[in-house]
């Protein structure tokens, strides 16, 4: 598989070592400063980029009619346009707030527990997420879709960041050095308390999550999202 490597950070030469070592081969890197490689020479592309520039690099990937993967977050106020942009270019691509295998089975958890603990009112829901230092956006993109999946089943319609109201879902958003990414669900009430936890020990799984979606992504069309890629029901 040639791949498109769309933003070079420490993603970025996690998922090309990984790559390199299943056999695929980098045909294009790019930063916001530098550009090395064919883009049109790529099967798939796998963009991890920045916030402000994740919009611009999907729009440039799907016009050359390339099957591209994102785990960028904190840009998903555009989504949407990159969605119609995609159908209307009969493009592919999946985004994912995490591409880690494993935090996505905790996605399938979490709706479980949530579709269970909606009868349970007694029962108060908060959300805490653990980062590294250098992480841009807050509360991190997987805290978020796991709060916007509680909130389809909770008494509460809203979150809130670091901070507490009685009508919304609080996400505590720390950041630590050289933490690769801890989310804590928990449910609290006056005589106990249930917590779901997923700890990434290394960015490994995000990398070959990332790997896992590009190859299955490679000869499809479409908007799909890592349910797809492995299988599990939503319902």
């Amino acid at each position: 598989m040639k791949i498109a490597l769309i933003g070079y950070g420490k993603m970025g030469r996690v998922i090309e070592k990984i790559a390199q070592t299943k056999g695929h081969q980098i045909v294009f890197r790019s930063t916001s400063t530098h550009r090395e490689g064919t883009l049109t020479d790529a099967d798939v592309a796998i963009e991890f980029s920045t916030p402000e520039t994740a919009f611009d690099n999907l729009m440039e990937v799907i016009e050359a009619k390339i099957p591209v993967v994102c785990g960028t977050t904190g840009w998903l106020e555009r989504y949407e346009e990159i969605v119609a942009y995609c159908k209307k270019n009969d493009g592919s691509f999946i985004y994912a707030s995490n591409f880690s295998i494993g935090v996505n089975l905790f996605f399938a958890i979490n709706t479980f527990a949530a579709r269970l603990m909606r009868k349970w009112n007694s029962y108060d829901v908060s959300v805490k997420e653990i980062h590294h230092t250098q992480k841009k956006d807050a509360p991190s993109g997987t805290a978020i879709t796991i709060t916007e999946e509680i909130l389809k089943y909770n008494q509460k319609k809203d979150w809130i960041l670091n901070a507490q109201e009685s009508d919304k879902l609080t996400i505590t958003a720390v950041r630590e050095k050289d933490v690769k990414g801890t989310h804590k669900v928990s449910y609290v009430s006056d005589i106990d308390m249930i917590s779901l936890e997923h700890k990434a020990f290394s960015r490994d799984g995000f990398a070959e999550g990332a790997l896992l979606a590009a190859a299955w992504l490679k000869d499809k069309k479409g908007i799909f999202s890592m349910q797809d890629v492995l299988g599990i029901d939503s319902e």
